[in-house]
């Protein structure tokens, strides 16, 4: 029987979970808060409350030979992250895991005028978000080569799915930029990034990187739009590019600041992948028809 750790096991950890739970595998989720915990049991998963921001002890988790999926997110402040740090300090020298799973984020690329992403592309972050994501990149290949460990790195741009949708602010009627002014942005439904990080388990090269998408780019804009028009609610307001800079918040700005098109060829074909949803048009009506 395999040890699989979820360390950071909410929505998506809990989907992996469900998908590697079998005679072969003990599946344990790792959580922060009791809420958390109590929701994994809900659910038939083994956990462990632990706090990253603390030293965990290695004897708390079976690590040795484990596959680990690695999804907790790093501090909001800072330049990395302090939390994948300790995690990986905690793991005793005899008790190496044979793969860590991590997932990162496509804002590691940075701005890249619109232009199509492949894996070959060199990162560079233009913010700090992107800059602790890549720092954490760069601190778990270290680690992986000096102590013998693969490692498969995900970037993961917006997730979508049930209890994942923008309703709150559709509702409120906040603005959106106008499409024409509008930067690409990706995209990928909750349960094929579920599906691609316990693939990615068994079937990825060692030491491999992969941009996970549904390699269907859009405006934000227009995403806002087919939520609004599947829920019936009335479109928000449209604003200029200017005039959303000096209202929306510096969050959702650095997003439209950060155009690209991910390119998700090399996880199809080196992972086998078949998409459940592969665009918006099969993946909004699904997360409606969940909820229900």
């Amino acid at each position: 029987m395999r040890n699989i750790l979820i360390v950071g096991c909410g929505d998506i950890g809990r989907r992996v979970a469900r998908l590697c739970a079998d005679k072969k595998n003990r599946v344990i989720g790792i959580v922060r808060s009791t809420p958390s915990l109590r929701k994994l049991r809900e659910d038939g998963i083994e956990g462990v409350q632990a706090d990253l921001d603390f030293v965990m002890p290695s004897e708390a988790l079976p690590t040795k030979d484990a596959i680990i999926h690695y999804y907790a997110p790093p501090p909001r402040e800072g330049q990395g992250d302090p939390r994948l740090d300790r995690f990986l300090a905690s793991i005793h020298a005899n008790a190496m895991p044979k793969r860590i799973i991590y997932i990162s984020t496509s804002g590691v690329y940075g701005h890249c005028n619109g232009e199509w992403i492949t894996e070959e592309r060199e990162p560079k972050p233009d913010t700090d978000r992107g800059r602790r994501r890549l720092a954490a990149e760069q601190h778990l290949k270290a680690w992986c080569a000096e102590h013998g460990v693969e490692y498969v790195i995900l970037r993961v741009p917006g997730i979508y799915g049930p209890g994942r949708l923008p309703i709150k602010r559709l509702k409120s009627a906040s603005p959106i930029v106008d499409e024409r002014e509008c930067s690409y942005s990706n995209r990928v439904h909750a349960d094929d990034l579920a599906n691609v990080c316990a693939t990615a388990a068994t079937k990825a090269p060692a030491n491999s990187i992969y941009n996970v998408s549904d390699g269907q780019p859009t405006t934000m804009t227009d995403y806002f739009l087919q939520v609004a028009d599947l829920l019936a609610i009335d479109p928000p307001p449209v604003i200029s590019l200017d005039e959303a800079r000096a209202t929306l918040s510096e969050a959702l700005l650095s997003f439209l600041d950060e155009s690209k098109r991910l390119d998700n060829s090399k996880m199809l074909k080196e992972l086998g992948i078949s998409l459940i949803y592969p665009s918006l048009k099969e993946g909004l009506p699904a997360c409606i028809e969940d909820q229900d």
